[in-house]
């Protein structure tokens, strides 16, 4: 951490209390000059010296045991006189200097060199370098430092830069708060700072701030001058008078006070550049705008005129293009049509000469072969012996052309018959596989057919017990109502010898609440009967169905019909829907099976419940 500090005021305090601590004769420093020239003085008089005399300075505190503190602005500090003496006397012996400059090295020669030119500038009464050198102490020196250093500030403008310590670790990003507290203090920024608060550090001229914050007034003024146009400015905002005071060609200010007028100031140049940001974008959309409509205009004319042109160009070019294309063509086609033509004239005579030469062989052939005919027939006329006839057939006279072109035929044919053996052979192979397919096919449908007979006999067999229960069923009800028919009559007739009349109405209607269970009875048969025949019927049709559909496929692996479907998927897809409808098939005859039982039941509880009144009666 650093900081550029002006004059440090903190500085001039530290040199007061020292330059009040070394006045003579009663001055710190005065007194620990004074008290090494004694040879018997120790550090304990000394500190009884400083006790006496600067007991009433309030810089200066004294402690026991020869200690001693001294007031800074950063706080006391403590001292020990242990030593004082000995260090303030500091000899430099004679022959230390002699010893230095006796020396065959550089170094030391200048170190004695320094020394000596130092005691000659700091000794203007001394005569003898050595006395002098031997009168110097190191209060003496300090004084000498401490009056050359005032002279430097009292002649310059100095600024310091104060470096602070964050942390003692060394480590970046890591703050301590007590110790950077320490350091300012220590430092007198603390001091500097309130200095600064306390005076005016911002001085301006009249003429300068009323240029820099005239155009700040909300209203004309009635004098223009540098100094009215001030503190006008000053009361419009509102700045108390202990905050500023106004000079004859200055103006002074506190801290803090001219940020108020900039800020003003800034949001003035932000509106004004707001302003002139709108106005310079609307004028320059304005004339975008114009510039835009121009340049389409501009733009359409010159489109058109490039079209037009080139709509010419491409006409010409068109008519141009067809006009060669017909001259092109034309001259292909002549070019084309003379060369077929010539290549018709050279296959026709190729052609010709081939059918005339043909020709001529033939009748070359035929005139050989009357030539041989004719010599065989003298041959045989004029006795030709059978040796000659031997030796014609072993080939030892020259064969005829006859002869040889029926041997290559035979052999022809002798090839060609090789090659029909070898596919007879090839195809009798593949005859005997598809005959053992077919073999395994045939056994693969004898399994299913059995298999499928035997689930039909089982569902038959089923279906029959269905029928056979219904008719037991059926029988059953039959009887209950010849028993019920006359035992309501002779109820009738015992009602109307009782009362002495008989009317059919009133029989009928004695049937009818002595007896309504047999019409239940005869509902429920008719119903399981429609059930039990619509399952026969669904079987008859399923299994006329199943039973084309295999046949259909026999037909058609053993190639008695022709089809693009193959026999195996669809005898597979036939197998799913037979075991699904069986599957289906079951379950509903469980279903027709489990509701004759209950309608048996209730048949048989309605008899008893039947023969339990009449026998009440």
């Amino acid at each position: 951490m650093m900081e550029l500090t002006g004059p440090v005021w903190s500085l001039w305090t530290t040199l007061t209390v020292y330059l009040s601590l070394r006045r003579k004769p009663l001055g710190l420093l005065s007194l620990l000059d004074e008290e090494s020239t004694f040879p018997k003085a120790t550090d304990l008089s000394f500190a009884s010296k400083l006790k006496q005399h600067l007991s009433g300075n309030p810089g200066f505190k004294g402690e026991q045991d020869g200690a001693f503190k001294i007031c800074h602005y950063a706080g006391e500090v403590s001292y020990d006189t242990t030593g004082f003496l000995e260090k303030n006397r500091d000899p430099l012996h004679t022959e230390s200097i002699q010893l230095l400059s006796s020396c065959k090295s550089d170094l030391p020669k200048d170190f004695a060199s320094v020394m000596i030119a130092d005691s000659q500038n700091k000794s203007s009464l001394s005569r003898h370098l050595l006395v002098d050198t031997q009168k110097q102490s190191v209060v003496n020196k300090f004084k000498a430092q401490l009056f050359k250093l005032m002279q430097q500030l009292e002649n310059t403008s100095p600024h310091f830069i104060r470096c602070i310590q964050p942390n003692n670790k060394q480590r970046p990003r890591q703050f301590e708060h007590d110790l950077v507290l320490h350091q300012l203090k220590c430092c007198g920024v603390f001091e500097v700072v309130r200095i600064s608060r306390a005076g005016y550090p911002t001085r301006m001229t009249h003429q300068q701030f009323a240029e820099r914050y005239g155009f700040l007034l909300s209203h004309s003024v009635a004098s223009q001058n540098p100094l009215s146009i001030s503190v006008a400015v000053l009361q419009q905002f509102s700045i108390p008078p202990e905050m500023y005071q106004v000079g004859y060609t200055k103006l002074f200010l506190r801290t803090g006070q001219v940020a108020s007028l900039e800020n003003a100031k800034n949001r003035m140049f932000h509106g004004a550049l707001r302003i002139q940001r709108n106005f310079r974008g609307l004028h320059t959309r304005r004339e975008y705008h114009t510039l835009k409509k121009g340049a389409t205009a501009l733009q359409s004319f010159v489109r058109g005129e490039k079209a037009r042109f080139r709509f010419d160009s491409l006409s010409k070019r068109w008519r141009a293009a067809v006009l060669i294309q017909k001259y092109t063509r034309r001259r292909l086609a002549a070019t084309m049509f003379t060369d077929q033509l010539k290549n018709i004239v050279v296959l026709q005579s190729v052609m010709r000469g081939c059918l005339a030469r043909k020709k001529f062989k033939c009748l070359q052939e035929e005139k050989e072969s009357k030539v041989i005919n004719s010599k065989v027939k003298r041959d045989v006329r004029n006795n030709i012996s059978q040796p000659r006839l031997c030796h014609e057939m072993n080939g030892e006279y020259p064969r005829q052309p006859v002869v040889t072109e029926l041997e290559g035929r035979v052999s022809k044919a002798e090839a060609l018959l090789r090659d029909k053996e070898e596919e007879n052979v090839m195809l009798k192979q593949q005859l005997e596989q598809y005959e053992n397919k077919w073999s395994e096919y045939e056994t693969k449908m004898k399994v299913m057919e059995e298999a499928w007979k035997k689930q039909l006999s089982s569902l038959q067999l089923s279906l029959v017990a269905a029928k056979k229960s219904l008719a037991a069923d059926d029988m059953v009800t039959r009887a209950a109502r010849t028993d019920t028919t006359p035992t309501h009559a002779q109820y009738d007739s015992e009602d109307t010898m009782s009362t002495g009349t008989h009317t059919p109405e009133g029989t009928e209607l004695k049937y009818q609440n002595h007896n309504p269970e047999p019409r239940v009875v005869t509902g429920n048969s008719d119903r399981r009967i429609n059930a039990v025949n619509h399952l026969a019927k669904e079987f008859e049709d399923r299994r006329q169905v199943f039973d084309d559909d295999a046949g259909f496929l026999v037909a058609v692996k053993s190639g008695q019909i022709g089809s693009n479907m193959n026999p195996d998927d669809e005898l597979r897809k036939l197998k799913d829907r037979f075991a699904t409808w069986k599957k289906d098939y079951k379950s509903r005859l469980k279903e027709t099976k489990v509701n004759l039982q209950k309608v048996s039941s209730h048949d048989e509880k309605s008899r008893k419940r039947w023969w339990g009144k009449k026998s009440s009666k």
